[in-house]
């Protein structure tokens, strides 16, 4: 469908490109289809692929894209937001050839406090989940929905708070990092990354993947990590 429906009509440059954060994959991995053992093999048995009993082998192509927009920070004090706001654009049809096509809006209570935001238009369902220990909930917008495009010919999912306009303290995540580079050239230049944990009690593993600058050129045998004080090995 391209740029003419679906989710990636919301995919426009020039919005994405002037946001705080944004990062493509692309991953390709092969798949055993079919086993003499089993009829078929869903897509988690990679390791069937080098087994002389996977009859038929796919090729499975997964493309992401990380975008994050902060208009918090941007001058704006708000943490309102909306499609419109974010891609100049609204969804206004979905795409035939998809066979899933969801919006999931996190809106799991930061506090005590209940009903502390909505969203609009109501959502088609609601999903709960466990993420890093804590309860989150998403509201649902599945675009294959027929229901879900009969009231307007687009779709413009808004989040609005509650919270007085007093109240812009931004949450601290629970696992959050930043990084910065120090020294100069090849003898004293360095990344340094920090990441915090800022959860009571627990720990939880961390893959940390660094793009290093064109100006700098990494050794991999000065490679530290201390956590607490204390050099750590990494696995």
């Amino acid at each position: 469908c391209s740029l003419q429906a679906g989710l990636a009509v919301l995919l426009k440059a020039e919005r994405l490109f002037h946001s705080s954060y944004h990062s493509q994959a692309v991953h390709i991995r092969p798949v055993c289809r079919v086993s003499a053992g089993l009829s078929v093999i869903r897509a988690a048995c990679l390791f069937l692929v080098q087994d002389a009993s996977c009859l038929a082998v796919s090729w499975e192509l997964r493309q992401t894209l990380t975008v994050v927009f902060d208009f918090f920070s941007s001058g704006q004090g708000k943490k309102d937001w909306s499609l419109f706001k974010m891609f100049s654009r609204t969804l206004t049809d979905t795409c035939p050839l998809a066979s899933q096509s969801q919006v999931y809006i996190d809106i799991s209570p930061k506090s005590k406090e209940k009903e502390l935001l909505e969203v609009s238009p109501p959502p088609t369902s609601v999903y709960e989940a466990v993420v890093q220990g804590e309860k989150k909930t998403y509201a649902v917008y599945d675009l294959l929905s027929p229901s879900l495009f009969n009231t307007s010919r687009s779709l413009n999912v808004q989040l609005k708070w509650k919270r007085p306009q007093d109240s812009l303290e931004m949450p601290i995540p629970i696992l959050h990092a930043q990084r910065y580079v120090a020294g100069y050239g090849l003898q004293t230049g360095e990344i340094c990354t920090l990441i915090y944990n800022t959860h009571p009690y627990r720990a939880f593993p961390v893959i940390l993947l660094e793009t290093v600058p064109w100006y700098l050129r990494l050794y991999v045998h000065t490679l530290t990590i201390i956590t607490k004080g204390k050099e750590n090995k990494p696995s």
